[in-house]
């Protein structure tokens, strides 16, 4: 068993639970003023996938093979810190384009997801980990099929998936709590 810090948090129940939790809070925020502060809005999606880049990157050092569901993780957590990077960056750039950009992001977040899950049957939370993934691969369809979503209306889509997605991340770390606090 892989027992090195970072190993160690990626399998942690509570770094699960503050994902869930930044993921909220960032919805929340895109829900309560979508109209006005595209431009946070813009900056407040590139935290996120600053956020889930580092997420990914400490999961891929908790799953124990090294593997392709390893190796996938980790690429998509740099992938997701570099895009978020760029994004607070380039915010006009950005704002124009971040329908384009959320809706391939999620599309690979969600197959990432799904081939992990699939990949690792002891994976505690497995199920949830598929469910939350065909949600994203269906959220980025969504987003690549109407791109004529005005970025209000984007901005409210994303607010309430970021809702959804931690509320998802908090079931799943109460999920890897119980099933650590009984192993």
């Amino acid at each position: 068993m892989n027992k090195s810090p970072v190993a160690r948090l990626g399998g942690s129940w509570i770094w699960h639970l503050l994902y869930g939790l930044i993921s909220i809070v960032t919805g929340a925020v895109a829900v309560a003023w979508p109209g006005p502060t595209l431009i946070v809005l813009a900056v407040v999606f590139g935290v996120q996938l600053v956020t889930t880049g580092v997420f990914r990157l400490v999961g891929s050092a908790s799953v124990q093979d090294t593997g392709i569901a390893r190796t996938l993780t980790a690429v998509l957590g740099v992938v997701s810190l570099l895009l978020g990077l760029y994004a607070i960056r380039h915010v006009l750039i950005t704002v124009l384009a971040l329908g384009l950009l959320l809706g391939i992001y999620w599309m690979v977040d969600g197959f990432t997801a799904v081939f992990a899950a699939l990949d690792h049957s002891g994976l505690p939370g497995r199920g949830w980990s598929i469910f939350i993934g065909l949600l994203n691969v269906m959220a980025g369809l969504t987003l690549l099929s109407w791109p004529g979503l005005s970025l209000l209306t984007l901005s409210l889509l994303a607010g309430l998936w970021l809702i959804m997605l931690g509320a998802m991340q908090l079931g799943l770390a109460h999920r890897i709590r119980v099933s650590t606090r009984f192993a």
